[in-house]
């Protein structure tokens, strides 16, 4: 039987009203105790991987556009959601450890950056869904099946355009109409690169130009090519998408310069760096809506059934200061077109 202290406060509270307000007392705490949140766990915050073959500071504004389309969905780093980044800082051997490590994190999505790092991610988890941010040839490089149905994990954007190649020579030869010797740097392990070649010959075929292709396997290697390439006196050079030269921006800009030569480069960075032009997608508007993937992914969506999408629009951006110094005069109708000068 429960006891009932009965206090003298000055007046008399007669037993039978004393359980009755005990009992009205404990129903509350009865109630809280057996109520529907008792045992329920707290709501899981997901987590986001972020794995990038290079520096932070390397792809800053595309991890910002990635960010973006997080918040514009709702999402809000360490409020709703987490995200997980690893750079390799160009020392790509680390790239399988550093995708290992995320995915011991228990992540609920993993964001690539590149093949490189796509490659890893594949290697490290074949179950975490994997959403590329780009990639210039996924089906070639056995990420996916096709771009409608990608099959496996893996799903996001292509950066695949065969007409990219040929759109971008073009606007060399309005520059420069005597073009007939181009030097095309690229990486040869780097995955997709050999497609990117192949539609860069098939778009010089068609314009009377003759190639030459100069290897970029690592860093030293840059100089080295930029050297050649004036050399061989190519009217112009072509840079294909590479983790090896992005991480170079600054100094194949500045090398280019020293060197006069007319360079197309593959990303817009490039031109922010010092470079002279780049006709490409917004890499950073892909970033942005790699984000959307996340988001269906995180409501249920299967990678296997999200078609991976191609970009639609590309930007023709122009630094007239980069002209100037190579002695370069921008025909008025190019300059028109341009979405972005940089004076």
């Amino acid at each position: 039987m429960i006891p009932f202290w009965i206090f003298d406060f000055g007046f008399s509270v007669r037993r039978s009203d004393c359980k009755k307000i005990f009992l009205l007392g404990l129903y509350p705490l009865l109630f809280a105790f057996c109520s529907p949140t008792q045992g329920q766990q707290p709501t899981k915050v997901p987590t986001i991987g972020f794995l990038s073959a290079v520096s932070s500071s390397s792809i800053a504004g595309r991890y910002e556009g990635f960010r973006r389309g997080l918040g514009e969905l709702g999402y809000l780093e360490r409020q709703n959601i987490v995200v997980e980044s690893r750079y390799a800082d160009g020392k790509f051997d680390r790239l399988t450890e550093l995708a290992t490590e995320l995915v011991r994190l228990n992540i609920d999505v993993l964001i690539t950056t590149g093949p490189t790092s796509t490659r890893a991610a594949k290697q490290a988890s074949a179950t975490i869904p994997i959403v590329m941010a780009q990639d210039a040839d996924p089906v070639g490089s056995a990420f996916i099946a096709s771009l409608a149905r990608p099959g496996g994990n893996i799903t996001g954007l292509s950066t695949l355009a065969p007409e990219l190649s040929g759109k971008q020579m073009e606007i060399v030869k309005e520059i420069l109409p005597p073009l007939s010797h181009l030097a095309v740097v690229g990486t040869s392990t780097q995955l997709g690169n050999a497609q990117s070649f192949k539609e860069t010959e098939h778009a010089a075929r068609a314009l009377g130009v003759q190639v030459h292709y100069s290897d970029i396997i690592h860093s030293n290697d840059i100089e080295t090519a930029l050297r050649t390439a004036s050399k061989e006196r190519n009217d112009a050079v072509l840079m294909l998408a590479s983790p090896v030269l992005n991480s170079q921006r600054k100094q194949i800009a500045a090398l280019a310069i020293k060197s006069r030569l007319t360079v197309m480069f593959f990303a817009a960075e490039y031109v922010q760096d010092g470079g002279l032009m780049s006709y490409a997608p917004d890499f950073a508007e892909l970033f942005r809506h790699a984000a959307t993937y996340v988001d269906k992914i995180l409501k249920g969506a299967k990678p296997a059934e999200l078609p991976v999408e191609q970009p639609t629009k590309f930007e023709l951006v122009i630094n007239l200061k980069a002209a100037k110094q190579i002695g370069l005069i921008i025909p008025p109708n190019v300059l028109a077109r341009a979405d972005k000068v940089i004076r």
